[in-house]
């Protein structure tokens, strides 16, 4: 009795929400005037290259993308897998035509991820994915570090041999080589949001000890002494993004682009003003503006603000407590540092 009293409440609730003045269906997502009514997918496809055929926004391909009953994952499509467009009732709905139909048994059945077409370029974000890249201040004070190399160096390369002191007595084989870099802070609030932790190689443990020997796998920089040392995250695979945009209206900025450069275009990396405390998360898109500034009126000569103009759109891949990193995936204009980036 209790359970369909709670049932028929909701009804209820749902009956006069639907009914309340100005309730209005959520509008189906624009087509592009020039969409296929099928594609085929290629070998370098991304899905938000498919979905920029298809769509004016690219970010709503979860909203026409329906499940195939053959397809044992709908959220993968592959090279040589048909995507086919359907008008139905008025809304856009995308299938795919898998290249082959995987009949079901008591087997267990995988699908290859590594050969599934991807959400973005691989090669954009991939250095960006296990190093550490923001930490609080003062994080890295208290880790391992880089002591002197073998012979006195203390400019260390690739298959450099040195000694490192500070490292926790564990049976860790691999090591990350960072150093602190640049300050993120707010910009409208001064406040400090993190520090840059700049990835300047790995190493392997050689024999451990209080003073420990190590040897440089690979290095990005070169190594100096003073460098600080974490153990190595496990390795992941490339994630899969759903591109979609945040429930809530956030509002942030471009807080700096690897290399220190002070425009970028598109498929560069970013930092933004935004992260988990936002409620932000891997695969929100976030629409840029580039903010024009202040003017002075030339007959009053009072001040005035430029209204922000669109520069592109970025995707979250990466995200920390106060900071994200996100590739630019659209730009129609040179993306600066100190844009402003909101919910699209």
């Amino acid at each position: 009795m209790v359970q369909r009293a709670i049932i028929q409440a909701v009804l209820t609730l749902l009956l006069l929400t639907i009914a309340a003045p100005g309730w209005s269906a959520m509008a189906s997502p624009e087509l592009q005037s020039n969409h296929p009514s099928r594609y085929t997918v290629k070998k370098g496809d991304t899905l938000w290259g498919i979905a920029s055929r298809f769509l004016k926004d690219p970010w709503h391909w979860p909203e026409i993308w329906q499940r195939n009953d053959q397809i044992q994952n709908p959220h993968l499509i592959y090279p040589g897998d048909v995507l086919v467009l359907n008008i139905i009732d008025g809304s856009p709905e995308l299938k795919v035509l898998r290249r082959k139909v995987v009949r079901l048994s008591p087997t267990i059945h995988t699908e290859p991820l590594d050969d599934a077409i991807p959400t973005i370029p691989p090669s954009a974000i991939q250095a960006f994915l296990t190093s550490p890249l923001v930490v609080e201040q003062d994080e890295l004070d208290g880790a391992g570090y880089v002591a002197i190399g073998l012979d006195d160096k203390i400019a260390l390369g690739a298959y450099s041999q040195f000694y490192a002191r500070g490292l926790a007595p564990d049976d860790t084989e691999f090591y990350q080589i960072l150093r602190p870099g640049k300050q993120f802070i707010d910009p409208i609030t001064n406040e400090f949001l993190g520090q840059k932790a700049i990835h300047v190689g790995d190493a392997r443990m050689m024999e451990y000890g209080v003073t420990a020997k190590l040897e440089v796998i690979r290095s990005n920089l070169e190594v100096s002494p003073g460098d600080r040392m974490i153990p190595a995250p496990d390795k992941i695979g490339f994630p899969y993004f759903t591109p979609r945009a945040p429930e809530d209206q956030v509002r942030g900025h471009i807080l700096d682009a690897p290399g220190g450069v002070a425009q970028v275009g598109p498929l560069s990396v970013v930092v933004i003003s935004v992260g988990e405390r936002d409620n932000i998360q891997p695969g929100h898109v976030l629409r840029i503006l580039h903010d024009a500034g202040m003017y002075r009126d030339p007959v009053t000569r009072d001040l005035f603000k430029i209204p922000d103009e669109d520069s592109g759109l970025l995707l979250v891949f990466r995200t920390f407590e106060k900071v994200s990193y996100a590739l630019v995936v659209k730009a129609v204009r040179p993306v600066n540092v100190l844009d402003v980036v909101e919910t699209p």
